[in-house]
């Protein structure tokens, strides 16, 4: 008797590992919008080499003027709207070959030959550009990131 029940509660204790295992998924899956940011690029020798002077977050699109969804191109700092305003920046990269891009709307910064968004607050350098966007839309410095949580963004841990 005592095995049956004890068949029973390992199986129970499975099944709620497995419906913890699925709430983490849909809360950090790809169904939530959750993305890991890459902590290395291949194509940061094409930055600018002043990010620190670079247009105000409210600059509109430099082809169509559209004020909203705007990006910062890193190699040259053309302002251009996103995928979802007429693409304009999508269009530069395939012309110009820029492939390095930051949000004015959430501050992220885009590889588009890598098709992954960057962690611009671990790679040195695409810190002063993030910086500076963040001083420009919020008026105060970013706040600052601990050891622990960078070191976790490195793939690295002190434990190890």
């Amino acid at each position: 008797m005592a095995d049956k029940e004890k068949k029973v509660c390992d199986s129970s204790s499975s099944h709620d590992q497995s419906k913890q295992e699925e709430d983490l998924m849909a809360l950090y899956g790809s169904d939530s919008g959750w993305v890991e940011a890459r902590t290395h690029c291949d194509h940061l020798d094409i930055l600018s080499s002043d990010l620190t002077h670079i247009p105000t977050p409210d600059t509109p699109c430099n082809r169509c003027h559209h004020p909203a969804e705007n990006w910062l191109c890193l190699s040259c700092k053309d302002v251009l709207c996103s995928r979802f305003i007429n693409k304009h920046m999508l269009d530069h990269y395939q012309l110009q070959h820029h492939c390095l891009a930051l949000s004015y709307s959430d501050l992220s910064v885009w590889c588009f030959s890598c098709d992954a968004y960057l962690d611009a607050q671990v790679m040195p350098p695409l810190r002063p550009v993030y910086e500076t966007a963040y001083i420009l839309k919020f008026g105060e410095a970013p706040p600052f990131r601990t050891i622990e949580c960078l070191q976790l963004g490195d793939g690295s841990s002190s434990g190890n």
